[in-house]
């Protein structure tokens, strides 16, 4: 089984998208995928609860079909960051709440299996814990999706060493162009190989570019996604965690 965490630099990085992407290009190879999005606000009602669009996506490439609930076991309504949602909503969120259903999505044994964690890699769950707590509980390496726009590159080498501090191996990183009107774009993309994978140690997955969305989809298709992206870097045993950032350079 191959599990991983995906994480982004910043909130709009475009996480979902391209964890969609990758189980979109996971399933064309014939596995069975999962994924979990384990705390998501901005969430909207609906007859069966709080639904979020994140989520959904997610829940739309689980193959075999997973329940809602075992996707997305935290919904809050407020697009706010999930800790402030949780207070308001008297919810405790806490790292222990969390890793039990996901250990539990984890244990339907799926060949490939996305967690998707929510903004950037410290976001807090409470005043003690962040859901970079979770990556590291449940030993999963990091998926990082860079958000190509101003100021990717430091955002990108700041989450590169936070996550590397943290003792997590890095498994891979991919560039999604959400600004179609960078400046100097293949230069900033230029700059982002040299920094994540030459001195990084992550390979890069893929580039991302901008893709025009359809009036009644909220993001591109994942297997238009899919179509920019390698997952066969992510298609082995994540159980060799030795060296867990090769090639880093403080």
């Amino acid at each position: 089984m191959n599990a991983y965490f995906v994480t982004g630099t910043d909130t709009d990085a475009g996480k979902t998208v391209i964890a969609t992407g990758l189980m979109a290009a996971a399933r064309r190879r014939g596995l069975a995928v999962a994924g979990g999005k384990p705390v998501a606000s901005g969430c909207e009602p609906s007859p069966q609860g709080l639904r979020n669009a994140d989520a959904l996506a997610i829940q739309t490439q689980c193959h075999p079909a997973l329940p809602y609930e075992v996707i997305n076991p935290f919904a809050f309504e407020p697009a706010i960051a999930p800790h402030i949602a949780a207070r308001e909503a008297g919810v405790a969120l806490s790292l222990s709440s969390l890793k039990i259903p996901m250990r539990s999505l984890l244990a339907h044994g799926a060949d490939f299996t996305l967690i998707e964690g929510a903004g950037g890699w410290r976001v807090p769950l409470n005043d003690k814990e962040s859901l970079s707590d979770l990556a590291i509980e449940l030993a999963l390496p990091v998926v990082l999706v860079v958000g190509v726009r101003l100021g990717a590159i430091n955002h990108a080498r700041l989450t590169l060493e936070a996550i590397h501090r943290d003792g997590v191996r890095v498994a891979g990183w991919v560039a999604n162009v959400v600004d179609p009107e960078l400046p100097r774009r293949q230069q900033n993309l230029d700059s982002l190989v040299e920094w994540l994978s030459e001195q990084g140690g992550a390979p890069c997955l893929g580039t991302v570019p901008w893709l025009e969305k359809a009036p009644w989809l909220q993001a591109p298709s994942a297997e238009r996604v899919a179509d920019f992206l390698d997952v066969e870097p992510l298609l082995t045993t994540t159980a060799e965690t030795e060296n867990p950032n090769p090639g880093f350079i403080e």
